[in-house]
């Protein structure tokens, strides 16, 4: 079984899933609201972004839309976590996600690893960045 975030945006899904594939890699499909039959359209205006995925090149899947209430609040509760295979890998993810967003802890050492780090980025989303453990 596989959990997997799903990401809620005010206008900006494409602009924020764009820049996750420049720090992340992998593939992005977005279905936009004018892209469906007008019956099956959310309200909001043909631009709104109705799907979003970005399958990451290690199988991972990114997910979000468009919110066509146009809540702007910020999006608290939780994080997206993701795992880098060393030290300098982690300090140039966060650095991408926390470009133009708030450092909330800089990628240190921790007693579980040796790089951990969160910000939130540009578009409001909580982020933990962290380093892969050794596999013994």
């Amino acid at each position: 079984m596989a959990v997997t975030p799903y990401l809620f945006f005010s206008g900006n899904c494409t602009e924020a899933f764009e820049r996750y594939r420049e720090i992340f890699g992998g593939e992005l499909q977005i279905m936009r609201n004018s892209d469906v039959p007008e019956a099956d359209r959310m309200p909001g205006g043909g631009d709104f972004v109705m799907h979003a995925s970005l399958t990451l090149p290690d199988g991972g899947l990114l997910l979000g839309s468009d919110d066509p209430t146009g809540d702007d609040g910020p999006k608290t509760g939780f994080a997206v976590s993701t795992s880098t295979p060393d030290i300098e890998a982690a300090r140039t993810v966060h650095a991408a996600l926390a470009d133009g967003g708030t450092v909330s802890m800089p990628v240190t050492a921790t007693f579980w690893s040796a790089g951990f780090g969160m910000c939130v980025d540009r578009f409001g989303v909580s982020w933990m960045v962290d380093v892969e453990h050794a596999k013994q």
